[in-house]
């Protein structure tokens, strides 16, 4: 049997075991992966306030596209097609360069429908753009 103090002062550890922190690196994981998801929606977050949120969008200027279950398109209840909308919605911004526009699109619509809508509406230059949407029902 080898004593300690037969040992020479300069021989190194060959071997390290690495399993204690592999354990301790993995429980870390699992440990994070559960507590951020319930971190970011357990959030009490009170949002600060301005007076000039209240008037940021005139309800004036804000214009509404709509496009229903059979892809038609109407401007403020007015058919269009989707060739004539991009200037009439340039002619709003140059008469209002504030206009704002929101976007109703049926559920069923097929997405590049809406979306070329949207580019429409981003060749015309117009910032304020918002969709519409209703919650779910439980």
């Amino acid at each position: 049997m080898r004593r300690f103090s037969d040992r020479h002062a300069l021989q190194t550890l060959s071997e390290l075991n690495i399993t204690p922190l592999l354990d301790l690196a993995f429980v870390l994981l699992i440990i994070f992966m559960i507590t951020t998801p319930l971190m970011e929606s357990s959030m009490d977050l009170v949002l600060p306030s301005s007076d000039a949120a209240q008037h940021s969008v005139d309800p004036n200027a804000v214009q509404s596209v709509s496009i229903d279950q059979n892809e038609e398109i109407s401007i403020n209840d007015q058919k269009t097609d989707l060739a004539t909308l991009e200037g009439q919605l340039t002619a709003l911004k140059e008469r209002n360069p504030d206009v704002a526009v929101v976007v109703r699109a049926h559920k069923t619509l097929p997405v590049q429908k809406m979306m070329n809508v949207m580019d429409a509406v981003q060749r015309a230059r117009i910032k304020k753009v918002g969709i519409v949407t209703i919650p779910e029902q439980p």
